[in-house]
This record gives C-alpha cells, structure tokens and sequence, in this order.
C-alpha cells in the first residue's frame, strides 16, 4: 500500500509539473506596428573661415559662429587678412570675406537665394556684406542662385566714421537666410 500511495502521489507530482509547464510555455502575446515617415526636403546653412579672411574665432562649421576683426583704425595696423579703405577726412571701411555654405538634402532646388539682415539699428557705422549695405529694417538679397555644396565667399565690411571715438566698441550681428529656389 505504501507502494501504491508512493506512485499515486509521484504520478500527482508530475501531471502537475507537466501542466506547470505546459501553462508557463502556452504564454504569449504578439503585436504588429506599422511604422510611416515622410520624407521632407531640407536646405542647411553653417559658416566656414574663408582661406583670404580672418579666421572665425568660433562656431566654425555651424550656423553661429562669431568673426572678430580685433582692433581696428584708419592708419594704424590691422590684423592679417583684413583689407582697409579710407575716405580722406570721412571714414574708413574694414572687410574679410566669410565662407556660407548652403547645403540641401531630398531636394530638387537647382539653386538658393540668400539674404542677410542686420539684427539691430547701428545709427553710426555702416555695414555690407557682399558689397550690399544690410540694416535692421528688412532683409537685403546677397544673392539670388547659389550654388548649394560650395563655399561662397561673402565679404563683411563695417564703415567707421572718423568721428568715432578710439575705444569705441563696434559689435552687431547679420542673420543671414537661405530659401530654396
């Protein structure tokens, strides 16, 4: 009898067990995601220093980066790269050409048009860019087909009138913009 309650209990165990597993084993779940995107065409602006130009002293390959042309003066030195015209008794000019570069991804823009805009009102000193006089008023056209993967060289120029006083510091920014064409 001790037998027969042995194997009894013993053949109990292993239903169970086997059920144990059979259970764990039968768990599942399944799922399906369906994943979508859109492709959208995108154009990318960053400022390179330009070979012939004072180097910028940061941001280099980023759309902010920061050209410093140190000191400047109408006779004195200037630093390496920066060219200097004087107006006799009225004012000088100081500029170094900046590299844009203007890429574009998923694109079929053939070309760029890019523009640049003074970000406050300076009511003394004049600046260009490109030979064109930007301000704060509106966005002055710098060009009107770029050409997208190649550095174009855009020349930064401040006019200073001799009226300034030595000391003066001279600081602003241009926001330049890129639209595809």
């Amino acid at each position: 009898m001790k037998k027969l309650v042995l194997l009894t209990i013993t053949m109990a165990m292993m239903m169970l067990m086997s059920s144990v597993a059979f259970a764990q084993a039968g768990n599942n779940a399944s799922g399906t995601l369906t994943v979508t995107a859109t492709v959208n065409s995108s154009i990318n602006l960053v400022f390179n220093s330009d070979a012939a130009g004072v180097p910028l002293s940061s941001g280099a390959g980023t759309n902010t980066a920061t050209l410093a042309f140190g000191n400047v003066s109408a006779f004195g030195p200037v630093a390496a790269n920066v060219t200097r015209t004087v107006v006799p008794n009225t004012s000088f000019t100081v500029s170094t050409p900046v590299d844009v570069l203007v890429t574009k991804a998923n694109s079929s823009s053939a070309n760029y048009k890019l523009t640049a805009q003074l970000g406050s009102a300076d009511a003394t000193n004049t600046w260009q860019v490109a030979g064109n006089t930007v301000t704060n008023a509106s966005a002055t056209t710098i060009t009107l087909t770029g050409t997208y993967g190649s550095n174009a060289s855009e020349a930064i120029a401040i006019t200073v009138p001799f009226a300034t006083a030595s000391g003066t510091s001279i600081s602003n920014t241009i926001a330049f913009t890129a639209t595809s064409n």
